[in-house]
């Protein structure tokens, strides 16, 4: 339910009063929506959407601001107004019970406009509407629509004096008052008179081009206030209008530092582990077949298991192809689905123009508030326009999302591969991360190569990585370069085995010199032992022998010792030494 807001009159900076029509988009191009108190007319072919976008003006601004409104009808009576905007989900017939909205429908027979206008007088008009306004205390009115009033005048001098009789009733009560009015053959206005004293003209536009159509709207005028003056798209859908503001006045958005992943251990590797920046625009092209949409699949994941929303817009799978498909990678989608971290919208191409595929992207992120959008791919638009049309509008696309700091992937479909590194829709120098993946022949095979083309702000591998999609995810292998070029596939392969076999040789060979070196030292170090054994057998028996020798000499001496004690001699030195008992 919408809530009710105090004071919804808005001053701008040069003094003028508005009225926010509560219309999404509007009131960003208006700067703050109608001229308050005054008139403003709505004009446009039939199926346009004016007096849609007058009744939704009453409405909202009697749910959200407070401000009743009377609707005066000359072509729609208030069964099947009712039944028009239940659609947008609005109780009309509630809002006239609780007086904040009235319909008040006058039928003109065209024949006799007089009978009640009066003859060429709208004073019996002014009556009524007065009445009207009176009962519910109204600060808005719609009118619905002028030709059916004017259409039996002829006498142009007396329509334009009825017709500034009309605004200056308007303005004397200060009643912020919405006209609808018929497009013209030459003028804006069937009778080229009500755009001169209308204090705002808002032109509707209901095209068709190549089988599409497109509602477009234009502020032609607004006195006293600056206003965007491009052609805005406009989507009428179950919430009513929305118009998209797609002018982009600065390069203003910001710049993060954070990092997310890609959903590819080895594709976040070749960004120095981290992955992209957050808020940034990364777009996976190659040709078909190449794996990009596996890419986005496994981003939006990553995503999902951080925690964060991802809102996927497909152009050429439903859900539940994609599902499927993803499945085979060992990807299981349904979970952040039920848990709605993951959206995937998807639709062809041409069910609506570009510029309202562009409103419906605004309106899905406004509503789902996801940290990341895919857009896949965006290359089916080229069948919605020229290619110069479709650049303005995905310039558009990046500048929103970048305003949003939502980080962006677009997957591209390339042509010819001798076009791999320029894009058909010449966005390349607005992307701030480039991955291309394209397919290879050799050997009878073709095979997937990855490489990052150019990454702003990011220190990012320059080298070529083998794509592999597989039952258990996405791999990312080294490649061979060998004298025919890039070997992948089954020549990699044969690469591996053949470098896996020299290896093994290789190590074979060491192993044997290392045991070689081995039983060398066993060797030596039993030769040295057998050394050490017998110099120590060696040195025992020598020391054994000099034992002896010391004992003989020593018993010799006690012996002459002895022998002289008995002779009651001297005892001189042994071999005349002096020192007779040692040796």
């Amino acid at each position: 339910m919408l809530q009710t807001l105090a004071n919804p009159k808005t001053i701008t900076s040069s003094g003028i009063h508005k009225s926010p029509t509560g219309i999404e988009g509007l009131d960003a191009i208006t700067l703050g929506g109608l001229p308050a108190g005054r008139p403003t007319l709505i004009c446009g072919g039939a199926g346009c959407g004016k007096t849609l976008m007058a009744m939704e003006f009453l409405v909202r601004g009697a749910i959200q601001y407070g401000e009743p409104g009377v609707f005066l009808a000359f072509e729609e009576n208030p069964v099947d107004l009712a039944r028009y905007v239940s659609s947008l989900g609005y109780d009309l017939e509630a809002l006239e019970r609780s007086k904040k909205v009235s319909v008040e429908y006058l039928k003109v027979d065209r024949a006799n406009p007089a009978e009640v206008t009066g003859e060429f007088d709208l004073g019996g008009l002014f009556i009524r509407l007065q009445h009207a306004i009176d009962s519910i205390g109204a600060k808005r009115v719609a009118i619905d629509t002028l030709e059916t009033i004017f259409g039996g005048f002829d006498n142009e001098a007396l329509l334009r004096a009825e017709l500034v009789r009309l605004f200056d009733w308007i303005k004397d009560r200060g009643i912020t008052t919405v006209i609808t009015a018929e497009k013209g053959d030459g003028p804006i206005t069937r009778k080229g008179l009500e755009e001169y004293v209308s204090d705002c003209v808002i032109m509707l536009d209901h095209r068709t081009a190549n089988q599409i159509s497109t509602r477009r709207l234009r502020v032609l005028k607004y006195r006293g206030s600056v206003h965007g003056t491009n052609e805005y798209p406009f989507l009428i859908d179950e919430n009513g209008i929305s118009v998209l503001p797609i002018s982009s006045a600065s390069l203003d958005h910001q710049a993060y530092e954070e990092r997310v992943s890609t959903g590819i251990p080895r594709l976040d590797n070749m960004f120095e582990g981290k992955g992209y920046y957050r808020g940034s625009t990364i777009l996976v092209s190659g040709t078909a077949g190449s794996g990009k949409t596996s890419i986005a699949n496994f981003f939006s994941a990553a995503a999902c298991k951080r925690g964060e929303r991802a809102l996927y817009f497909a152009f050429e799978e439903s859900p539940s192809q994609i599902k499927r498909n993803m499945r085979s990678l060992g990807l299981d989608l349904q979970p952040w689905i039920d848990n709605g971290a993951l959206r995937i919208l998807a639709s062809r191409p041409t069910v609506h123009g570009l510029e309202l595929h562009l409103v419906n992207i605004h309106k899905q992120v406004e509503r789902f508030k996801p940290s990341i959008v895919v857009i896949d791919p965006m290359s089916s638009l080229t069948a919605m326009g020229d290619v110069m049309e479709v650049n303005s509008m995905l310039v558009r696309l990046i500048d929103f999302l970048k305003s949003q700091g939502i980080t962006a992937m677009f997957v591209s479909l390339m042509g010819s591969p001798g076009s791999m590194e320029s894009t058909e829709l010449g966005i390349s120098s607005l992307i701030d991360t480039w991955i291309q993946v394209k397919d290879t022949e050799f050997n009878s095979e073709r095979n997937r190569l990855l490489y990052v083309l150019k990454s702003r702000g990011i220190a990012h591998s320059n080298q070529i990585r083998e794509f592999l999609i597989t039952s258990h995810g996405i791999d990312l292998m080294d490649v061979y370069v060998g004298p025919s070029g890039v070997a992948t596939g089954s020549s990699r392969l044969a690469l591996e085995a053949r470098e896996k076999s020299q290896n093994l040789q290789l190590e074979q060979e060491i192993t044997g010199m290392r045991l070689d070196l081995e039983r060398r030292r066993k060797v030596m170090e039993a030769r040295l032992a057998a050394l050490d054994a017998e110099f120590k057998s060696e040195e025992q028996e020598l020391k054994r022998l000099i034992e002896q020798k010391v004992a003989h000499h020593r018993q010799t001496f006690e012996d002459r010792r002895d022998m002289a004690r008995s002779r009651r001699a001297d005892i001189g030195p042994l071999n005349g030494s002096s020192k007779g008992n040692s040796i």
